[in-house]
């Protein structure tokens, strides 16, 4: 024993250096290299993913995995018990708040578009491998929890309308079980283990086979929501809304109705997880996103109006609102006809759960966070059969255990967390300085190249010989003109739309802040919200903005306005969820008035103020997207606010499952994940090659890290290197490396601390053309 403590030493184990690694490891980022197309996504076989899938069919995945349980049981439930025919209104807040969310997302998808894995993905480029796996993690959770609810719910939908047959036959032959849940008796539910089992098939066999049946499916939805509201319009009362019924909770009742609410719009996620398979996923994914949201409010709002005004509020089913509804008025056929579509819009749903949790597994385990074995993809099929299997077998034993109402509990925990950390991460990207911009430039065309052979000649001799300022890119090998990290042109598929020869490409260093035609610098009033504030303040516009300190159109950031930002995003989560929690818990005294909880409140909302509002004086990143969340940072703000209130109202058990759950992919992450990821693989290798090296002049290192060389192994690229071009004159620079080291130590130095006009007439030299 007293060996083991003194391994333990202070002075014998070497705690810096392993607290450093350990730092090093978990914030290691993805580098966006790898999501181009054909870097990395292809399995030891070959195989890919299939890219069958159209803006349309991204619009009815995300309409799907919403809309079945919150036109058919959502509705009903917030009206009668909640907030009486105010469910319109709760649902259009939770649209708004559901919408926030989805910006960021659609912004993410646009950041990284060839992507399979949703949030795990953009925050593994964007932030670390630990919260990328923490995310991921969760995602897992969510399908997971949200296959086998979906599963029982189908399951008690059948058991329905066979008027409780196969749920009595079920305790009779089978006999009942205490569950995973709060203790009380349920019976196995084998039908929800069939259902599960058949969905998981169905998805195994290809996305054409998923995306077709969704279709259908949606159709169907979309048939029975015409003729609901085509035949309730025979029997609305405007009574059900007059002398004061429309709101008889009062506003109270409509804000905790739209918390549940919020639910329903949960699951456009699933269209962020199919980045490898969209055509064109940097256009299709936000528009998608967007107008799946818009689709799901349009279909809650109708039918809630339509239900509200045919049946008093205190009178609506609560388990069957659709089909109870037109029973009270005696059309019975119709009972059937909503049926059809009730069981349309679950299948939907649970499809909707099913199809994205095996493409998430697929990316942890490709980038080796997860068991590799999870990341095989069919050949036949083009999916990831493995991890589908493994999923769905997962989600029929949870359904076949687990009660209904227990499932619904723990499903939204694992996805409000994945949006509030998008939110997050949208927010420190944004005003983040571009440090290694040079290296996404892709010129446009051979032809355009070639004609500028000559000076990228003269630059190669220039800039990157090693007494040169091309020293400053010290690393990984450079390329023409000391732009390291140069994709090849074959990443074009990256582009926004298609490249032209007189035109910047997206990826383009003043791309969005110059005139694509001219190079003059675009005027800050194109923004839409800009030239609204400026109608409204009139010219004292551009005062306003000294006085409060906001940054000017030529300001950029820096490193240390990109570590003001993070300080203050960490703040700024952590202080909203002190408030959210004193709202919550603390409500009783606030509604007593009493002096010091009414403090606490102000207090609170004060410096949440005073943090957005220093995040606001910070310049933005000038690159310009396709699609960019708009009104930062009042936007991912707000949304981290309502994203962290509502997973505190979820209970406590839901919490201490979740905390199990986590403590588990804890476990997994550094007994596993973090030893065997793609990167750490690399990185050994890149050590291994390294430590090879052996030098045999003792006075000069010819080599050395001032000297802007790195050592380039063979085989799949590290993060960092550059083509094969490049390899080769990383190369040439050996052969003179020594005899310039020797004779230009002085024109080095001179050279890594440039004047920074002479850095720009390079950069200029790269955008001239000779005619």
């Amino acid at each position: 024993m007293s060996g083991f403590f003194s391994r333990l030493d202070p002075r014998r184990v070497p705690w810096g250096a392993a607290g450093h690694a350990l730092r090093t490891r978990i914030l290691r980022t993805k580098p966006v290299e790898s999501m181009l197309e054909g870097t990395g996504t292809a399995t030891a076989q070959g195989a890919r993913l299939a890219k069958v899938l159209t803006t349309l069919d991204l619009i009815s995945l995300g309409v799907g995995s919403c809309v079945g349980t919150g036109m058919y049981v959502v509705s009903g439930l917030v009206a009668k018990e909640m907030a009486g025919p105010g469910v319109i209104v709760s649902f259009i807040i939770a649209a708004v708040a559901s919408i926030l969310s989805g910006v960021c997302y659609a912004e993410f998808g646009v950041r990284v578009p060839k992507t399979t894995g949703s949030a795990y993905t953009y925050s593994y480029v964007t932030v670390g491998e630990f919260v990328a796996f923490f995310i991921g993690w969760n995602l897992i959770l969510e399908y997971l929890i949200g296959t086998a609810a979906g599963a029982s719910a189908l399951s008690s939908m059948f058991d329905s309308l066979a008027n409780h047959t196969i749920s009595r036959w079920m305790i009779n032959s089978v006999g009942t079980l205490n569950g995973l849940g709060k203790g009380e008796e349920s019976y196995p539910d084998l039908l929800a283990l069939v259902i599960a089992v058949i969905v998981t098939i169905i998805v195994a066999m290809g996305v054409k086979n998923s995306v077709g049946l969704n279709n259908v499916l949606n159709v169907i939805n979309l048939a029975v929501w015409i003729f609901i509201m085509i035949a309730g319009l025979f029997y609305v009362k405007g009574d059900n809304w007059s002398e004061g019924q429309f709101l008889p909770f009062g506003w109270p009742g409509v804000l905790k109705g739209a918390a549940t609410c919020f639910y329903a719009f949960i699951g456009f996620d699933i269209i962020a997880t199919t980045g490898e398979e969209a055509k064109s996923p940097n256009t299709s994914i936000p528009y998608a996103i967007t107008a799946s949201l818009v689709a799901c409010l349009t279909a809650y709002v109708s039918v809630s109006i339509i239900l509200t005004l045919m049946v008093p509020y205190d009178a609506i089913d609560t388990e069957s609102p659709l089909m109870e509804m037109f029973v009270a008025h005696g059309f019975y056929a119709a009972k059937f006809i909503v049926a059809i579509g009730s069981v349309a819009g679950l299948t939907v749903s649970l499809l909707g759960s099913l199809f994205p949790m095996p493409r998430v597994i697929y990316a942890m385990a490709g980038d080796g966070l997860l068991f590799r074995f999870l990341s095989h993809i069919s050949s036949y099929t083009e999916t990831p059969v493995v991890a589908c299997i493994v999923s769905g077998f997962l989600a029929a034993l949870l359904s076949l255990l687990v009660s209904l109402r227990d499932l619904i509990e723990m499903m939204s925990i694992g996805t409000l967390l994945a949006y509030t950390l998008v939110s997050v991460c949208v927010l420190l990207l944004r005003y983040q300085p571009e440090s290694d911009i040079d290296g996404f430039v892709k010129f446009l065309s051979e032809e355009h190249t070639k004609k500028k052979e000559g000076i990228l000649a003269d630059c190669e001799k220039e800039a990157c010989s090693p007494g040169s300022e091309g020293e400053e890119f010290a690393g990984p090998p450079t390329n023409t003109c000391g732009a390291k990290n140069l994709p090849s042109l074959g990443d074009n598929e990256m582009l926004i739309g298609k490249s032209d020869k007189s035109t910047y490409n997206v990826n383009h260093p003043n791309y969005g802040t110059v005139d694509m035609t001219s190079g003059i610098e675009a005027d800050e009033s194109e923004n839409i919200y800009l030239i609204k504030l400026k109608k409204l303040i009139g010219p004292r516009y551009y005062t306003m903005r000294i006085h409060l300190g906001l940054p000017g159109k030529m300001d950029r950031p820096t490193v240390a306005t990109g570590h003001t930002v993070t300080t203050c995003v960490l703040l700024l989560f952590v202080l909203m969820f002190i408030f959210c929690s004193f709202i919550i818990f603390g409500a009783d005294y606030i509604y007593e008035q009493s002096w010091w909880a009414v403090l606490l409140v102000v207090l609170m909302i004060l410096l949440i103020v005073v943090l957005v509002f220093v995040i606001l004086q910070q310049p933005e990143n000038p690159k310009k997207l396709p699609y960019m969340a708009p009104c930062l940072p009042f936007v991912p703000a707000f949304a981290m606010l309502v994203n962290i209130y509502l997973m505190l109202k979820l209970s406590t058990v839901t919490w201490i499952r979740f905390a199990v759950w986590c403590f588990v992919g804890l476990l997994i992450y550094f007994g596993y994940g973090m030893w065997n990821s793609t990167l750490e693989i690399s990185a050994r290798e890149e050590a291994l090659h390294q430590s090879t090296y052996q030098r045999y002049d003792v006075d000069v290192d010819p080599f050395s890290v001032d000297d802007g060389f790195s050592y380039a192994t063979e085989g799949e690229g590290y993060p960092g290197w550059g083509s094969s071009e490049d390899k080769s004159f990383s190369y040439q620079q050996m052969a003179g490396a020594k005899e310039s080291h020797r004779t230009s130590s002085r024109s080095k130095s001179k050279g890594r601390h440039k004047p920074p006009s002479e850095a720009l007439i390079a950069n200029d030299e790269l955008d001239y053309s000779p005619e």
